[in-house]
Formats: structure tokens, sequence, C-alpha cells
């Protein structure tokens, strides 16, 4: 069996790589640690007498902030398209750290009323927004500082940081659980991992005043005095269409198989909370490990080949994977199932992400990408936790979320036949 040989980077760029997968984990770190505390965070600022009301509540809350995912996108995006890639990064870090700040200060329902769960909502809105701009900057700062050879392998770090963003807050979420009692957590101790979320300024500052701006421009610069969205739209509307559509299939794996498999350890499979987020923690290692690997395959042998057939398997056999769950609901189980279906996720996933860029010529790559990745994620990610808490409640099927991951791994299979192979080539 032949083997892939990836080539040491020199210097500055295994510090573009560090600085971008660090500098990413840290802002993911703070928009994903919620779904960790959905539960808590929906008794204290969702009183309801239906615990599922709750926990829908909560999740409708943390989908809230994939709302302004677009306008973040398109706003931040243009801003990377104009300023310059690293500029756009550095204003995303003060967004995402403001908003974190927010939730981990808001005093509950039982405090101030209604105002509580308002500055909660507010605080997410304002994280979708910087999480919108920062997937396309920083993917296009990857992308445009890479060997045309290895431009899958630069690229999937920006999986593997998010990989490393859930590993991360799964740990302190088990940290939280193991080290206070429940009525701890509930007191404060929920609180602890959103304000040491703050400190993604100082850290992300330092580690991105070492990058390298890719696109900066000047005044003689094509894109200084066009709307990039204007020109996305007028000439680049089916990169759009199919973008959005290749990534569907990883924007549900991912909310289902990575980040909402710890709470259904605990609601449907009745685990207990501490040993459920074994599978966050899982999850997370998984997408960090293995992204890298697919970026490399993509390389190797093609964005399209190795996305598809990952997706082909995923939707395969998440079914079966969800039956043997509830068949035998224990520990070990749930710990294969998240290895083998987050490894499919990863492997699909990372090739899709650095094609979005690619796809996009560099006048409009920061915007085109960040479009594309937040309509997608916005609209088939954010509410993917609330959608399959539903669909089991209203089908009483703990089997639901396969249904829902099935049918988007089909649309990203579909979209995938409208682009051109990416892989290799030189980047306008």
């Amino acid at each position: 069996m032949s083997q892939i040989a990836i080539a040491a980077p020199p210097l500055g760029r295994v510090r573009l790589i560090a600085a971008c997968t660090i500098g990413n984990a840290l802002e993911f770190y703070d928009f994903v640690i919620f779904s960790f505390f959905a539960g808590t965070i929906g008794g204290l600022f969702f009183p309801a007498q239906d615990a599922t009301v709750q926990l829908l509540l909560s999740f409708a809350t943390y989908g809230v902030g994939f709302f302004l995912r677009p306008l973040g996108g398109v706003v931040l995006g243009a801003y990377a398209d104009r300023k310059g890639r690293k500029t756009a990064t550095v204003l995303t870090l003060f967004l995402m750290a403001f908003g974190t700040a927010m939730i981990g200060l808001a005093p509950s329902y039982a405090q101030i009323g209604v105002a509580g769960p308002a500055i909660v909502v507010v605080a997410r809105l304002l994280q979708g927004f910087s999480a919108g701009g920062e997937v396309g900057a920083s993917t296009t700062l990857l992308a445009e500082s890479a060997p045309a050879d290895q431009r899958g392998f630069y690229g999937s770090w920006q999986l593997a940081s998010q990989g490393l963003a859930i590993l991360v807050a799964a740990g302190m979420a088990w940290v939280v659980a193991n080290t206070l009692t429940p009525d701890e957590v509930k007191a404060w101790g929920w609180r602890v991992p959103f304000l040491l979320g703050i400190f993604i300024v100082p850290i992300g500052l330092w580690l991105r005043g070492a990058l390298e701006e890719t696109h900066a421009n000047d005044d003689d610069s094509r894109t200084r005095h066009v709307s990039s969205l204007a020109v996305t739209f007028r000439d680049h509307l089916g990169k759009v269409i199919a973008g959005v559509g290749m990534i569907i299939g990883g924007t549900a794996s991912n909310a289902v198989v990575v980040l909402y498999m710890s709470t259904y350890a605990v609601r449907q499979l009745h685990l207990p909370a501490a040993s459920a987020l074994y599978a966050g923690l899982t999850a997370g290692l998984v997408t960090l490990l293995v992204s890298p690997v697919a970026g490399a395959l993509s390389d190797r042998f093609g964005r399209k080949i190795v996305a598809g057939l990952s997706y082909l398997l995923l939707a395969l056999t998440i079914y079966p994977a969800f039956l043997l769950l509830n068949a035998q609901p224990e520990l070990p189980t749930l710990l294969a199932v998240v290895v083998f279906l987050g490894a499919l996720n990863a492997l699909g996933g990372a090739p899709i992400i650095i094609t979005l860029a690619e796809i996009f010529p560099v006048e409009v790559r920061a915007t085109g990408m960040s479009l594309v990745y937040a309509l997608g994620v916005a609209i088939f990610g954010g509410f993917a936790q609330f959608i399959v808490t539903w669909l089991i409640s209203a089908t009483g099927s703990p089997i639901a979320p396969a249904y829902y991951v099935i049918v988007c791994c089909a649309s990203t299979m579909l979209a995938l036949l409208a682009i051109p192979e990416m892989s290799r080539k030189t980047l306008s």
C-alpha cells in the first residue's frame, strides 16, 4: 500500500498553521461551549414545566446564534476582501469574546425576569455574527498561503481547529461536572467556562500578530471600490447555490454526531452526564486527528472523490449505528459509534471546506466562502439539535436523528456533481 507523504513546510508555514488553528479553536470554543451546558442554561433562563420544552428553548437559543452568521459572513467577508484576511480575523476575536462575556455574566430568569434570556439571545447573535466572518477569513488565509499540491492539507486545519475547540469545550464541561456538585454547577459553575473564553483576545492577538497578510488592498486594488457581495451574486450565483448544497451534509452530521451526541446519551440512552461528555471529548479528538489526513488524501486523490465516498458511507451507516446505540446503550458502544461516524464526518468535511474557498476568485474569495458556509450552517446546523430533539419527541423514535443526517448527506453528494475538481489547481 502506498503512503501519502506530507512534506514539512518551512517554519513560517508551520507557524501559520499553528496560529490559524489555535486562533480558530479559541473562537469556536466560545461558540460551542453553550451546547455542553444547554440543559443547565435551559433550566435557568427558560423556566417551563416540561424538561423537553426547556431543552428545546435552550437549543433554539443556541440556534439563534446561527441567524446572524450569513450577515457576519457578508459584512466581515467583504471587510476581509477589502482590508485583508488577517485584519478581519483580529476583529472577529473581539466580537466573539464580548458575546461570550455577556453569556457568562447574564443574570438568570429568576433574578431579572425576561431580560435574562434576552441578554443570552443577544449574545448568541453577536457570537454568530463573529463566527460568520471568522471561517471565511481564516480559511482563505490558509488557502492562499499554501502550495498548490498541499492546499487541502493546509485548509483541513480549519476543521481540525473546530475539533480542538470541541475537545477543549467538552473537557471543560467534564471538569466542571466532576469537580462541582449539581447545585454548584447550577449556581455558578456553568459560568466559569464562558468567562475563561474571554482570554481568546490576548492569546489570539499574540498568535495572529505573527501572520502575514495575503490580500491587503491598496488604492490600485481591483476590489477596493466595488461591492464584493454584488460581484458574488452577479458572477458566481451558481457557485453559491452549489456551495450551500455541499456544506449541508457536513453541517448536519457535525451537529448530530459531534455536538448533540452528549445530550442524546443523557436523554435517550440514560447514561450519566459525566460519562456522556466522553462522547464530546472523543468526537473532538477524532475530528482533530482525522481532518489533516482527509486534507492530505484530497490533495492526492481529489476533493470530490474523498468527500463523496465519505458522505455516502456516512449515509449508509448512521441508521444501523443508531440502532446499535439503542440496542446496547452503554458507554463503550457510544464511543465506538462516535469514533466511526466522527471519522467519516471529518473525512468528508475537510475537503469540502477548502473547496468552498477554492471555487471563488481572489477578489470575492472571503465573501463567497463566508456567505456559503454561513448560509449552510445557519439553516441546517444551527437548528439541527432543535430539529432532531423535536423529531424524537414528535415521532417517538430515538432513531430520528439518523433520518435528518441521511437527507442532508444526499444533498451534499448531489451538489458535488455541480462543481469542478479543485485539487492541485492554481488559485486565481
